[in-house]
């Protein structure tokens, strides 16, 4: 595999890894009363605010992973996230029989996606990414030329 082949593999392998959690933080904006009412449902405190927290996290972190922009703290910000929400929203050994399969497969996704986000974080963004192409004040300055350089 070339460097270009892997340069858009990375870019492609990032913005489909962060899609879920845009679209999932955009669904719970633009129906924040439904996402207010599924946290309740937990028995979980201020669900208002852990709503707030959840789309955030999903629309920001999403969002910036997309871009390639501070990836790496944006990853390990969805591995906080997945740590903390898998288990409490998936957690197959809690439910009733007839709903344990899908819980234990979406819990192994989240799983997989924290290895991703893992993987991510570990790696970087790849080129095509907000993070390579940034400039540094080192790339603008002039080269100066030295005594050494005239003779």
């Amino acid at each position: 595999m070339t460097t270009t082949q892997k340069d858009w593999a990375a870019l492609i392998g990032r913005v489909l890894l962060a899609l879920m959690f845009i679209i999932s933080g955009w669904g719970k904006l633009t129906d924040f009363s439904e996402t207010v009412g599924y946290i309740a449902s937990k028995e979980l405190p201020l669900p208002q605010v852990l709503a707030i927290i959840a789309i955030l996290i999903e629309l920001g972190a999403g969002l910036a992973i997309a871009f390639g922009w501070k990836t790496r703290w944006a990853a390990l910000a969805m591995v906080v996230f997945l740590i903390v929400i898998t288990p409490i929203f998936h957690g197959f050994w809690n439910v009733p029989a007839d709903q344990a399969m899908m819980q234990q497969i979406n819990f192994m996704k989240n799983l997989s996606i924290l290895g991703g986000m893992l993987v991510l974080f570990a790696w970087g963004p790849g080129r095509y990414s907000l993070d390579e192409s940034r400039l540094t004040a080192a790339d603008l300055e002039m080269p100066r030329r030295r005594v050494t350089d005239a003779r």
